[in-house]
């Protein structure tokens, strides 16, 4: 998985402060609305927000995953963000959310999707990559980290 060809440094934060998980969505689609101008982050919102209403993308761990399918949107686009404090978000195991890795896909990307889900999700799973993740002092440390999933291959 080549993390670098659907995540960039320009969408990637690290202390992003959100007291919610819609919040955290707004955040999110702002910061993928500003660095893809083709995409708006009112329609990235809404998009997010109902695929989250189909079940929690709270994995555990502290770690989400929202995702959503854009008519719009050309090619996987991945972002992520670290919150100082975490985040009630209906996990799965029921702890809070410090770890969001977005991703939006294009509309009929569905075994492309599912794939860089599985992923993301294996490798989000890893203690040391979270540890990793988690002391990252700022955006381009957090970025250097995330890309260091290439190398975990």
């Amino acid at each position: 998985m080549d993390v670098k060809s659907f995540l960039s440094q320009h969408r990637t934060r690290c202390g992003v402060e959100a007291n919610s998980k819609k919040r955290a969505l707004e955040v999110l689609s702002l910061i993928i609305s500003e660095d893809q101008p083709a995409l708006n982050a009112d329609e990235i919102f809404i998009n997010l927000t109902a695929r989250e209403r189909l079940g929690s993308t709270g994995l555990g761990l502290g770690i989400a995953i929202p995702h959503c399918r854009l008519s719009n949107c050309s090619s996987t686009i991945g972002a992520l963000v670290t919150l100082p404090s975490p985040i009630d978000y209906e996990s799965i195991d029921g702890q809070p959310v410090d770890i969001l890795f977005a991703l939006i896909v294009p509309e009929e990307a569905h075994d492309a999707h599912l794939q860089t889900l599985a992923a993301i999700a294996e490798r989000l799973h890893n203690p040391d990559f979270l540890k990793t993740l988690r002391h990252a002092a700022d955006d381009e440390s957090l970025f250097a980290a995330a890309i260091s999933l290439d190398q975990r291959d």
